[in-house]
């Protein structure tokens, strides 16, 4: 559960353009506290990957301020926010070479500082993860003779060996069938249990009520709601952002969304 003490992530009016003349995130103000599990949601071009990217500090933020730990990302250099702060993709590109172990340890990469590759403690670490994950069968493998569910595993034990504080998830699902959206969520739930802060991007609407602590609703650049699922996706949240229609079925405390129109197509 959350605790109390300091923020893991503070944005605080932040704002970003690719081009000089247009913002493509607008006054952007979050914070989420140690331990939660926060979903970032709205349709394609909203600018939740864009906003992943400004905190952590691959994209250069035109004005505001992005604080992770309570530290300000302005202030560090990219190995500094590596060892807090790290970004699990959607898929990885197929023609990878390494081995599942060999990929998993790249996640140690901020904290080498010697001409080894790896240390005892770094090995430990790798191994654990990938034991808590259920890929220590697949050391050898290559990733390209993984499947999707067995690769978005492999991702993301790469980013528990980087023993960060916050984890930035892009789209873990995109790929994947109903039974490994499922496994992954539940990954990701149990990791925040464990005191791992987790920020995800998915449009998977219906995962995201079911195990995110907050959602917050993006569309154009700006923050339109962010707060318990129930409160943040209503069918008028919905029909606003995502233009259709639904209907919402309560189960066990869970609101889920059934579309129950037709959208034009433009």
């Amino acid at each position: 559960m959350p605790c109390d003490e300091g923020k893991m992530l503070r944005v605080q009016d932040l704002v970003f353009g690719y081009t000089d003349d247009f913002n493509n995130l607008q006054g952007i103000d979050i914070t989420i506290e140690p331990g939660e599990f926060v979903a970032l949601m709205g349709p394609n071009g909203s600018g939740k990957t864009t906003m992943m990217r400004c905190i952590n500090k691959i994209l250069k933020i035109k004005g505001g301020s992005v604080e992770i730990d309570e530290q300000d990302i302005l202030r560090m250099d990219m190995a500094e926010i590596a060892k807090l702060c790290t970004t699990v993709p959607a898929d990885t590109p197929l023609d990878f070479a390494l081995t599942v172990r060999d990929f998993v340890s790249l996640g140690r990469a901020p904290f080498i500082n010697s001409l080894w590759w790896e240390s005892e403690d770094d090995e430990q670490i790798v191994d654990k993860a990938m034991w808590d994950l259920g890929i220590t069968k697949y050391a050898d493998r290559r990733l390209h003779e993984l499947s999707s569910g067995e690769r978005a595993r492999v991702l993301v034990a790469k980013g528990v060996v980087q023993t960060p504080k916050l984890m930035l998830v892009d789209e873990p699902s995109a790929h994947l069938d109903i039974k490994y959206k499922v496994q992954v969520m539940e990954i990701l739930r149990d990791l925040t249990r464990k005191g791992l802060t987790v920020l995800i991007a998915s449009h998977d609407i219906n995962l995201l009520t079911r195990f995110c602590d907050r959602i917050m609703l993006l569309s154009k650049g700006k923050i339109l709601a962010y707060g318990k699922p129930n409160d943040v996706v209503t069918a008028e949240s919905i029909r606003e952002v995502f233009d259709i229609e639904v209907e919402l079925v309560e189960s066990n405390g869970v609101v889920y969304i059934l579309p129950t129109g037709s959208t034009k197509i433009e």
